[in-house]
């Protein structure tokens, strides 16, 4: 991925090759889609105090620090951290990030929860990507053995497929994820291809015997040959297609075809997915900073919300659901600063607020990479997106996504929501309903509810058939061994 400059990458360090092994991350991690903000004071304290937490508990359970921040307990004393430095917005008790007995025994309750990640990423085995080759040295093998060692150095295989099994399927309580792809421009460049993803799809399932993974068709409206393309996409049955309004997001200073998801040539393709059965449009938006703005200001006009309203009120039978949710990722301090003046969020309450404006009950947000960046760089301004999506889409129309593997395993996510609640002085002022308990319908309903509706999955014969395969044979075997998540992210870092 190459929008990021030489001179950018001078100022960034891969994650996995200077980052603290914390159960949670400790400053912004990002794919080379933005540039990452650089720890902030606060991230700095929940850092310490995770620390302090962890020198407190550890010696007296006979574990290392590392150790430590494996177990159930390590991850409640990371909340613990976040709430010492932003204020209470987790729900972890005292006694549970020093008792891993208790720590477990929740941790346990909740395992079964049906979570379906709609959002993953890992890259093919030939990928040439240079911004990741070229920051990334060796690593040690990883393979299918559930027993994979946390050690040794890191590479690109960390984002290919056997350490995207450990991290998702192992690692983490998600049941069903959806791997996605990104186009480009260069067709070397693609994480996956259409057929890729397919045959990954038909691999796994395999493996797994059932229906663990899912896929997406990369549609690319304007580019040459697109709608044969996308007829060769749609003949590998894909459970749902993607595109990205700015076009090329892997090289956007050579991205020559954008477009719009209301104009006509649009149209044409999504005339093709409703006649082959294809319901789900997922539509990259956001992730685009002010200074994308000036650095790409032929792509900027693509990268908002503005076509959203009349495509889905052309097409009904379509459900358009859009990829991080439209947010613009700009400074998480800045962005809360502003919704405490304006009461908005650039892009998401645009997003939100289509269905009372134009009528439309098609629109869904996808949380992707911004509940991840906010809830560990300012866990208000993830409160004020959760409050502001359920308030405007409907708590049935915010969809759980991860962008696993780049912040590594999306279990620290989970618990991210599972314990998050929006505070009431925010609920009071802005009319936002409480996100309940980790296991209430709304929590249920993002993590796994609402994208089973979408993806016409019967939620109780298929986690009865999933408690059944060869994936959750080999965790339960990797849970009695002893569990050692590698607590590792796969994107970058600021300096400094």
């Amino acid at each position: 991925m190459r929008w990021l400059s030489d001179e950018d990458h001078k100022t960034l360090t891969p994650a996995e090759r200077c980052e603290p092994r914390t159960p949670l991350p400790v400053r912004m991690v990002a794919s080379e889609e933005y540039r990452p903000v650089p720890q902030t004071d606060k991230q700095r304290e929940t850092e310490e105090r995770l620390y302090a937490l962890a020198d407190a508990v550890a010696p007296k359970l006979g574990l290392s620090r590392r150790r430590f921040f494996q177990t159930s307990a390590g991850m409640a004393a990371g909340f613990a951290a976040l709430n010492g430095a932003f204020g209470p917005l987790f729900e972890v008790g005292p006694a549970e990030a020093s008792t891993p007995e208790l720590a477990q025994e929740r941790a346990d309750g909740l395992s079964g929860q049906f979570i379906m990640d709609m959002h993953t990423h890992f890259l093919r085995d030939e990928t040439r990507l240079e911004g990741f080759v070229r920051l990334r040295e060796s690593v040690a093998a990883q393979g299918w053995n559930p027993q994979l060692s946390a050690a040794g150095a890191q590479t690109l295989a960390d984002l290919k497929f056997d350490n995207y099994f450990k991290e998702v399927f192992l690692d983490s309580d998600t049941k069903i994820a959806l791997i996605s792809s990104a186009p480009s421009d260069i067709p070397e460049d693609w994480f996956l291809t259409n057929r890729q993803m397919a045959e990954a799809r038909e691999t796994v399932n395999s493996r797994a015997g059932s229906k663990r993974l899912m896929t997406h068709a990369i549609f690319t409206p304007g580019a040459p040959g697109w709608l044969d393309d996308l007829d060769a996409a749609l003949a590998l049955r894909p459970d749902s297609v993607k595109g990205y309004t700015v076009g090329d997001n892997t090289h956007k200073e050579t991205a020559r075809y954008p477009w719009r998801m209301d104009s006509e040539e649009t149209y044409r393709g999504y005339e093709k997915m409703a006649a082959a059965g294809v319901r789900n449009v997922c539509v990259h938006k956001g992730l685009w900073g002010r200074g994308a703005d000036r650095r790409f200001p032929n792509l900027a006009p693509h990268a908002d919300v503005r076509d959203v309203a009349q495509a889905a009120k052309d097409w009904p039978e379509l459900n358009f659901i859009i990829y991080h949710s439209a947010y613009r990722l700009d400074d998480p301090d800045w962005a809360l600063a502003e919704f405490e003046r304006t009461g908005r969020i650039d892009w998401v309450t645009d997003l939100a607020e289509i269905p009372a404006a134009h009528g439309v009950s098609n629109v869904y947000g996808d949380l992707g990479q911004i509940f991840a960046q906010t809830l560990v760089a300012q866990p208000r301004m993830c409160a004020a997106i959760m409050g502001t999506l359920v308030r405007g889409l409907g708590a049935d129309h915010v969809c759980w996504g991860t962008d696993a593997v780049w912040t590594g395993s999306p279990q620290w996510q989970i618990e991210g929501l599972r314990r998050l609640e929006i505070p009431e002085d925010m609920q009071q002022a802005h009319g936002f309903a409480p996100l309940g308990a980790a296991d209430g319908p709304v929590k249920a309903g993002v993590f796994g509810g609402n994208n089973a509706r979408l993806y016409g999955v019967e939620v109780p014969a298929v986690q009865a058939a999933l408690a059944g395969d060869r994936f959750a044979a080999l965790k339960a075997d990797y849970v009695a061994a002893g569990s050692q998540p590698s607590n590792r992210r796969y994107g970058f870092v600021a300096r400094g």
